[in-house]
C-alpha cells in the first residue's frame, strides 16, 4: 500500500490511533462513573450522552467556516491540548471529593465543543495530505486504528473503572488527546494557506456549505441514511450502560467487554473496505454492506450472562462491520467530490445533521427509558435504526459502481 511509504500520513496515523485509544476508554468510563458511582437516573444519563454531542448541531455550520478560513493542523493541535485538559478535570475532581454529575455534563460538552472543530479540520486535512487518489486507503487505516481502539478501549475502561477506579480511567483519555498534538506537530508536509472568500460573511459561507450538500441528491440521501441511523443510536447510547448494567446484571469489566465486540467487527470492516471496494465497487458497498450487516443488531436484547452474550456480541461485530465500511466509502465520496475551498463547510454541513440528531434522539432516549422502560427503548433504537438504510436504496449510488476520481460540478446541482 502507497500510504505506508508516506512518512506524514504514518504520524497524523499514529496521533490518530493513540488520541482513539484514550478516548474510547474514556467514552466508557464516564458512562460508568456516572451509572455506578453517581447513580445517575435514565433521564440523567440522557442528558449526559446528549451533552457529548449536541455541540455539532449548536456551532457544527459556522464552525465549518472558521475552518475553511485557518490552516487546519494547527487548530487541530489547538483541540487536543484542550480535550486533554478538560478531561484531566475529571480524575482531580474525583481526587478533591468534588466530583459530581453536572461536572461529568459541562465536561462532556466542553470537550464536545473542542471535537466539532477537531473533527471537521480533520476529514478536511486529509485530501491535502495524501491526495485525492488515496483516500479509501488513507481512511481504511485510519478506521482500522479507530476500530481497535473500538474493540479494546471499553473493555480496557470497563476493567479500569471495575478495578482501578472509573474516575482514574479518564486519564487515559487526557493522556491521548496529548499524544495525539505531539504527533500532529511532527508533521512536515507544509499545508496550503487556505483559499479566503473574497467578501467573508458567515451567514453567506454557511449557505454554500449547505447548498453544496443539500443540492446533490446522492449527498442528500448519505446525510439523510446517517443521521437516522445516529438518531436511533442516540436513542440506544442513552439506556445502553443502564441496559448491561441494571437490567441484564453485568459487571462493569462485562459490560465493558460486551461494548467491545462490536469494534471486531470493525478492525475486519477496516481491513477489508479496501478490498471490497476493488470486488464490489467502491460506491455500491456503499449500500450493499449495511443492508446485509445491520440487522445483525437486533440481537442485542437478548443478552444475558454466561453463554447469552456470544450471540449479541457476534450480532455487534457484524453490524459494526457493515458500519465502518459504510463509513469509509461515503466519507470518501463526499471527500472526492468536494473541490478544496469547501471540505470543512461541507464536512460541518454533513456533521451538523448526522451528529446533530444524536443528542436529540439521546434525550429521547433518557425519557423513553424513564417511560416505556429500558428494553422496550432498546428495540425502539434497533429497529428505527435499520431505517436508514432505505434512503441509500434510493439513491444514485444504485446505479454506480466506483467513486468519482476528482471534483465535480454534479455536487452544486
Amino acid at each position: 500500500m502507497a500510504l505506508w511509504g508516506h512518512p506524514d500520513f504514518r504520524r497524523l496515523w499514529m496521533g490518530d490511533t493513540i488520541s482513539q485509544f484514550g478516548a474510547n476508554v474514556g467514552m466508557t468510563v464516564i458512562p460508568l462513573l456516572a451509572a455506578g458511582v453517581l447513580n445517575a437516573t435514565p433521564l440523567e444519563m440522557g442528558l449526559l450522552a446528549a451533552a457529548s454531542t449536541i455541540a455539532f448541531l449548536l456551532i457544527g455550520l459556522p464552525a465549518g467556516v472558521w475552518v475553511d478560513r485557518m490552516r487546519r493542523k494547527p487548530l487541530m493541535i489547538a483541540m487536543d491540548i484542550a480535550r486533554a485538559a478538560l478531561m484531566v478535570s475529571v480524575p482531580v475532581a474525583w481526587w478533591l471529593d468534588l466530583l459530581d454529575l453536572p461536572q461529568l455534563i459541562v465536561v462532556s460538552l466542553a470537550v464536545g465543543v473542542c471535537t466539532v472543530f477537531f473533527d471537521v479540520a480533520y476529514q478536511s486535512y486529509l485530501p491535502s495530505l495524501v491526495g485525492r487518489g488515496q483516500l479509501v486507503e488513507g481512511n481504511s487505516k485510519l478506521q482500522a486504528s479507530l476500530q481497535v481502539a473500538e474493540a479494546s478501549g471499553p473493555a480496557i475502561g470497563g476493567y479500569a473503572a471495575q478495578f482501578l477506579g472509573a474516575a482514574n480511567g479518564v486519564l487515559a483519555t487526557g493522556l491521548g488527546y496529548l499524544s495525539s498534538a505531539y504527533f500532529l506537530l511532527r508533521i512536515k508536509t507544509v499545508e496550503p494557506a487556505p483559499e479566503l472568500h473574497p467578501e467573508p460573511h458567515l451567514r453567506r459561507e454557511i449557505a454554500e456549505g449547505l447548498r453544496f450538500v443539500f443540492g446533490n441528491h446522492t449527498l442528500r440521501k448519505i446525510v439523510a441514511c446517517t443521521g437516522t441511523s445516529n438518531f436511533f443510536h442516540g436513542i440506544q447510547q442513552a439506556v445502553m450502560v443502564l441496559f448491561l448494567l441494571k437490567t441484564v446484571g453485568l459487571s462493569e469489566g462485562t459490560a465493558g467487554l460486551v461494548l467491545s465486540a462490536g469494534g471486531i467487527g470493525g478492525v475486519l470492516g477496516a481491513a477489508f473496505a479496501h478490498k471490497i471496494g476493488l470486488v464490489v465497487g467502491q460506491a455500491r458497498m456503499i449500500w450493499l454492506i449495511p443492508l446485509v450487516t445491520w440487522p445483525f443488531s437486533l440481537a442485542l436484547p437478548f443478552t444475558s450472562n454466561g453463554l447469552g452474550l456470544v450471540l449479541p456480541m457476534v450480532g455487534q461485530a457484524v453490524t459494526v462491520f457493515g458500519v465502518v465500511v459504510y463509513n469509509i466509502g461515503q466519507v470518501s465520496y463526499r471527500q472526492t467530490i468536494c473541490p478544496d475551498h469547501l471540505l470543512g463547510r461541507m464536512n460541518a454541513s454533513t456533521r451538523w445533521v448526522v451528529w446533530g440528531t444524536m443528542p436529540l434522539g439521546a434525550l429521547l432516549g433518557g425519557g423513553l427509558g424513564s417511560w416505556i422502560g429500558i428494553v422496550p427503548t432498546l428495540w425502539v433504537a434497533l429497529l428505527g435504526s435499520l431505517l436508514g438504510v432505505v434512503w441509500i436504496l434510493l439513491s444514485p449510488l444504485r446505479t454506480m459502481r466506483d467513486l468519482p476520481v476528482e471534483a465535480s460540478v454534479e455536487a452544486h446541482g
